[in-house]
C-alpha cells in the first residue's frame, strides 16, 4: 500500500510503461503503413467511440468488483486487530490468583503466532495472482527479508517448540493453533481456573477468530471471476487495436502532416485504457506480496506491539517500516 498523498507521474509512467511504449510503437507501425502504401484504410470514428464507451463502462464495473474486494479485505484485517486486543484483554482480566502470568503469557503468544502464521498463510502464491519473484520488491527490502525468511522465525519466539514441531505436520496453521487455544481454554477450565461464564465468552472469542480467517481465505482462495477479468481485457485490446484507425479519420482530413498527431494520440488514449485494466488488475488480489497489497503485515506488527505491550514485556519490535512509501 501507497502511504504518500500521490503517486508520481513518473511512478505511475515507469509502472505501467510497457502500456505506453507498445502503444507508441503500434500506432507509428500503422500511420507508417497508412503513408506509404497509400491504402485508405481509416475507419470511421463514430462507431468505435460506441465501443470505447462499452469498453469504459466495463473497465469501471471491473474497477469498482476489485476495490470491493480490497476494501473488504482491509476491513476483515482491522477486525483481527479489534478481536486480537478484546481477547488479550479478556485473557488478562482473569485474576492472578486463578491463572499464573506464564499461563496468560502463553495463550496471548499462541494468538500470536496465529496473527503471524495467517499473514504468511495470505502470502502464498496462486495460479491467477501475478506471483512476481519478491527479489523484484526493490524498493521494500525489509518485506523482502521477511518473505524470505518465511513463518518459522516469526513464530518460534511465541511457541514452546514442541508445539511448533507437531504443527509443522499440518497444511492450515492458523486452523490447528485456534484449535490449540481451545483445548488449552477448556484444560484451565476443567481444572476450575474458569468460571463457565468466562470460558463461554473466550470460546466465542476463538469462534470470531475462525469466522474473521474464514472471511480472509475466501478473498484470498476464490479469485475475482476470471470471465469478467478476461472479457475486461480482451475488449480493451480490441479497442486499443482499433485506436489508430480512427484517428486517422480525423486528423487525415486536415492536411498531408497533421495525420502523424495518430502517433502521440493513439498511444495516450490506449496508455490510459490499458493503465486502468491494469490498477484493476491489480486490485483484484489485495494478498499476493505486491506493493499495492493490504498491508497486512504492518497490521500484525501492530498487533504484535499492542498484545506485547499489555503483557508489559520488554523485547518489542518496532512499528513496520514505511519504505520509499511504501507499506506493506
Amino acid at each position: 500500500m501507497y502511504v504518500k498523498r500521490h503517486y508520481s507521474l513518473w511512478m505511475t509512467v515507469r509502472w505501467s510503461r510497457k502500456s505506453l511504449i507498445y502503444g507508441f510503437l503500434y500506432s507509428a507501425i500503422v500511420v507508417l503503413t497508412y503513408e506509404f502504401s497509400g491504402i485508405p484504410f481509416s475507419l470511421p470514428w463514430q462507431p468505435l467511440s460506441v465501443i470505447g464507451i462499452a469498453v469504459a463502462f466495463f473497465l469501471g464495473f471491473k474497477n469498482n468488483s476489485s476495490y470491493d474486494r480490497a476494501w473488504e479485505a482491509r476491513k476483515i484485517w482491522g477486525a483481527v486487530i479489534n478481536e486480537s486486543r478484546t481477547f488479550a484483554s479478556a485473557i488478562l482480566s482473569i485474576p492472578d490468583q486463578r491463572i499464573s502470568k506464564e499461563r496468560k503469557q502463553s495463550l496471548i503468544h499462541r494468538h500470536l503466532a496465529w496473527v503471524l502464521a495467517l499473514k504468511h498463510a495470505m502470502r502464498k502464491g496462486k495460479s491467477w495472482e501475478h506471483n512476481g519473484p519478491v527479489e523484484k520488491l526493490i524498493f521494500t527490502p525489509y518485506f523482502q527479508k521477511e518473505c524470505e525468511g518465511g513463518l518459522a522465525p516469526e513464530v518460534q519466539r511465541y511457541l514452546n517448540p514442541t508445539e511448533l514441531d507437531q504443527l509443522w505436520k499440518y497444511t492450515n496453521l492458523p486452523t490447528q493453533l485456534l484449535k490449540n487455544q481451545s483445548k488449552e481454554l477448556e484444560k484451565i477450565h476443567l481444572e476450575g481456573m474458569l468460571s463457565d461464564f468466562k470460558h463461554v465468552y473466550l470460546h466465542q472469542l476463538v469462534g470470531k477468530l475462525y469466522e474473521l480467517q474464514g472471511k480472509t481465505e475466501r478473498i484470498k482462495n476464490f479469485p475475482f471471476p476470471r470471465q469478467y477479468a478476461s472479457t475486461g481485457l480482451w475488449i480493451t485490446y480490441i479497442f486499443c487495436m482499433l485506436i489508430p484507425f480512427g484517428l486517422l479519420d480525423i486528423f487525415g482530413k486536415t492536411s498531408d502532416l497533421h495525420y502523424w498527431l495518430t502517433v502521440p494520440f493513439s498511444a495516450i488514449i490506449i496508455w490510459v485504457f490499458l493503465l486502468v485494466d491494469r490498477i484493476g488488475d491489480y486490485s483484484e488480489n489485495p494478498f499476493e506480496a505486491a506493493y499495492n497489497d493490504v498491508p497486512i503485515s504492518s497490521i500484525s506488527r501492530a498487533i504484535e506491539i499492542d498484545l506485547l505491550e499489555m503483557l508489559e514485556e520488554k523485547d518489542i519490535p518496532p512499528p513496520y517500516p514505511v519504505e520509499n512509501g511504501f507499506l506493506l
